[in-house]
């Protein structure tokens, strides 16, 4: 029997982007990163909106901003 993984979603504010093309880059390696279902960067908000399988802690999320170089906190 599968297990149904329960969707989360995490409001991040996220810091140091300064173009589309950052905000572009963030969602990018967010949506390639298994268990994230969607992602929607704002560099004008400096907020991200990520939908994830609850496999995926706020902190791993977090995490992963950080290493693309920008600065993510809950």
């Amino acid at each position: 029997m599968a297990l149904h993984m329960s969707e989360v979603v995490h409001n991040l504010t996220i810091t140091g982007m300064t173009c589309g093309g950052c905000s572009g880059r963030v969602t990018r390696v967010l949506e390639a990163t298994p268990g994230v279902i969607s992602a929607n960067i704002s560099h004008q908000d400096d907020a991200g909106i990520i939908t994830t399988t609850s496999q995926l802690s706020t902190e791993d999320i977090v995490n992963i901003v950080n290493d693309t170089g920008f600065n993510a906190s809950a």
